[in-house]
């Protein structure tokens, strides 16, 4: 290594899980079983952010001289694995639906709640008060929550305005977290989350598809809103088969992938359309149909799998071990949302593998590479390779698997979170983030 090159050195891992060593996009069907992990191992960051070695200890050792890093960290005892992709997350909101949890414990279902005013509606009421400012606070501080759960790359959707004004601030407080904070932001316009109150759903796609998507067309090509993903609420009762089509369709136009929710609530052949178009991901399929999930598997389009969601709103649980038997490519997402409160993807990987059956192999993957490869960026996330970003949490743990095993467990487990080479998170008696 030529001088000058100041390195961050993690030596001596018990484990060092890589998830993929041969350079995979994602990790399907019998690729599956075992991850890739490498026992007694050191890794090497670039200034630059990226990985340039990864290898037994005494192999570093002999590659790099002693005075090459600038920072060194022991990770005798302790396990290395990739920072943690999380493939759907709604964190821009105001307010807060604590009292709809007492609703839901009582019995009422999501849509009933929806009908009565409450869910997204009432959501959507105060984000459209809240100034923006106060929006940038409340995602800082939740995107902060998900960073100390090991989170260090994140999808974030709008989609609590549904009018432009409001999805317009939305994006804009997104686009402020990417250029401010650490984390990795994949970002999604979700302004069809649900049809505004006095439209028709074919009137709110009509407005999405002839308003909404050409201003953020022309603020894409100014460079003041980047946005990566188009998503539609296609569900009974809110956005149709006809007026979704028409939405993602002319979203993919514009050069956006489509990554949408579809099946959650009510079979609505959501998987077929998603194939039909093209999609990336869609995300929920608790009632996805069999010809779905085999067109999925075909297409190489992602299953976005929400366990906490499943579990809080009591619906049946995604067939997962059916997608992962036919080859689907399953990720995870937290659905972070005043529905479905959680930062923690180690919690979501847990009640994947306790609920959706499952394996804690298949779990991490679809927490890392998969998820990565759901937001189209598994090119660079979502393993431990040399040329990929160096994005690593550090657990102090013998083995991996205690980061799902131990549930809730992850605040005395995660050690260090380190996003692009740069320690972002110690897990010190504060707690902060640097």
């Amino acid at each position: 290594m030529a001088g000058g090159h100041r390195l961050l050195l993690l030596e001596n891992a018990r484990q060092v899980v890589l998830v993929c060593a041969r350079g995979e996009r994602f990790l399907a069907g019998g690729a599956l079983r075992s991850l890739a992990v490498l026992e007694g191992a050191s890794l090497v960051v670039g200034t630059d952010g990226l990985i340039k070695a990864i290898g037994p200890a005494d192999a570093i050792q002999r590659q790099f001289s002693e005075d090459t890093f600038e920072e060194r960290i022991d990770c005798s005892g302790k396990c290395v694995l990739p920072g943690l992709v999380d493939a759907h997350t709604h964190p821009v909101w105001a307010g807060e639906r604590v009292h709809e949890f007492a609703m839901k414990l009582a019995g009422a279902t999501y849509m009933e709640i929806h009908r009565a005013g409450g869910g997204i509606h009432f959501t959507v009421e105060r984000t459209r008060q809240a100034p923006e400012e106060e929006l940038f606070g409340a995602l800082q501080q939740r995107l902060q929550c998900m960073v100390r759960a090991g989170t260090t790359l994140v999808e974030c959707k709008s989609g609590y305005g549904l009018d432009l004004p409001t999805e317009l601030k939305m994006l804009r407080v997104i686009q402020r977290a990417r250029r401010e904070l650490p984390m990795g932001i994949s970002a999604t316009y979700c302004g069809a989350h649900a049809v505004p109150k006095g439209k028709t759903a074919t009137e709110a796609a009509a407005d999405i598809v002839t308003s909404h998507l050409p201003k953020l067309q022309e603020l894409g090509r100014n460079g003041e809103i980047q946005v990566d993903n188009i998503d539609v609420f296609c569900e009974e009762g809110v956005f149709d088969l006809d007026s979704t089509r028409r939405i993602l369709q002319s979203g993919k136009e514009m050069g956006l992938q489509i990554n949408f929710h579809g099946d959650e609530l009510h079979p609505m052949k959501a998987a077929e359309l998603g194939v039909e178009l093209g999609a990336q991901a869609i995300s929920h399929l608790e009632e996805v149909s069999d010809e779905g999930i085999t067109a999925m598997a075909k297409a190489r389009c992602s299953a976005v799998l929400l366990p906490t969601t499943a579990y809080m709103l009591r619906l049946k649980q995604p067939r997962a071990r059916k997608m992962l038997d036919e080859g689907v490519i399953v990720a995870l997402g937290s659905d972070f949302n005043p529905n479905a409160y959680c930062f923690s993807m180690p919690m979501v990987m847990h009640l994947a593998c306790v609920n959706m059956r499952m394996s804690m192999p298949e779990a991490l993957a679809a927490s890392t590479i998969n998820a990565a490869y759901a937001l189209g960026k598994s090119h660079m996330h979502g393993s431990l390779e040399v040329g990929k970003q160096g994005d690593i949490i550090i657990i102090n743990a013998p083995r991996w698997e205690h980061l799902i095993y131990q549930f809730g467990g992850h605040h005395e487990l995660i050690e260090y979170v380190i996003i692009k080479g740069k320690v972002i998170y110690k897990n010190d008696r504060c707690g902060r983030i640097k």
